[in-house]
């Protein structure tokens, strides 16, 4: 099992800048997939971003594609997403959540941490 817990939430102006961080308990980070995903006041939670255990395989959702970015590091078992040029649009909680390396990337994910907030404001 693993716990999860984001950082990098805030309250930035549009068209700036944040950057999450997502921190891995445990020695087996790198054998999980590992996504973010957001829930906006009133709406469903949504797929933002994916990335596979080795880093070479991401996924993102078009509201996102050219202005988040995912990467992780699997030596300080942390994931991240950088994200830019944000939009009001983008305000939600975001989630990090982690899957086993055996399954899909994409779909629904076992592990989950407990959000950090992202307000953009217009």
């Amino acid at each position: 099992q693993v716990q999860l817990v984001e950082s990098g939430g805030g309250l930035v102006q549009a068209g700036g800048s944040l950057r999450l961080s997502c921190a891995a308990s445990g020695r087996t980070f790198s054998s999980y997939h590992m996504g973010w995903f957001r829930q906006a006041p009133g709406k469903e939670r949504e797929f933002v971003a994916a990335i596979d255990w080795s880093g070479g395989i991401t996924y993102y959702a078009d509201s996102v594609k050219g202005r988040f970015t995912i990467s992780r590091d699997n030596a300080k078992n942390t994931v991240y997403m950088q994200m830019n040029s944000l939009k009001h649009e983008d305000t939600a909680v975001y989630y990090c959540a982690a899957k086993r390396s055996g399954r899909a990337l994409l779909g629904e994910y076992d592990y989950w941490g407990q959000g950090t907030q992202v307000t953009v404001s217009s």
